[in-house]
């Protein structure tokens, strides 16, 4: 899922997706999307016309929706690619990838597992928990200096004060 329908743009069926990508580029990978909606059975395929950057999200154009009416329709459904279309960078990660990993510092001590992940403007914030402390990690070149996926680690290297390790 790389999207959310929240509402219909213009007179002439354009979407507005909030996206969970860091930018266009990820619709743009792929011909087709897919839209989701929990009264569907199935999820529905659509060839994409034209992608654009809109705010937090995009604008998308989908053949077959051609009027406000039927993009309204379209409200709350979630956008879905098939993953192997998605262009990614050697440090991008899909949230899945990531949950579930363990944290360690650069001393090699265990700080905890990634719980879930903030999405904000500026970066993502990967919360690590550890027992009934949990800490707001931010997925920083600074910070994060090593993912290891095949080995299911993370390496930070936090900066000062960020952890107070001592504190109850």
């Amino acid at each position: 899922m790389i999207g959310k329908v929240t509402k219909a743009h213009g007179l002439k069926g354009l979407l507005r997706v909030y996206s969970y990508a860091r930018s266009e580029e990820a619709f743009q990978g792929s011909p087709t999307v897919f839209l989701s909606k929990e009264e569907w059975e199935n999820a529905r395929e659509f060839h994409v016309i034209s992608v654009a950057a809109y705010k937090n999200g995009v604008l998308l154009a989908l053949e077959g929706i051609s009027s406000i009416e039927m993009a309204e329709h379209l409200k709350g459904a979630e956008v879905l690619i098939e993953k192997s279309s998605i262009v990614r960078a050697d440090d991008e990660y899909f949230w899945h990838e990531l949950t579930g990993l363990k944290v360690f510092l650069n001393t090699g001590e265990y700080l905890g597992d990634v719980s879930g992940i903030i999405s904000e403007k500026g970066n993502d914030i990967y919360l690590v928990r550890n027992g009934d402390r949990e800490w707001p990690i931010p997925a920083t070149h600074e910070v994060v200096r090593e993912i290891d996926l095949e080995s299911g680690t993370m390496i930070i290297c936090p900066l000062e004060g960020m952890l107070d390790l001592n504190e109850v």
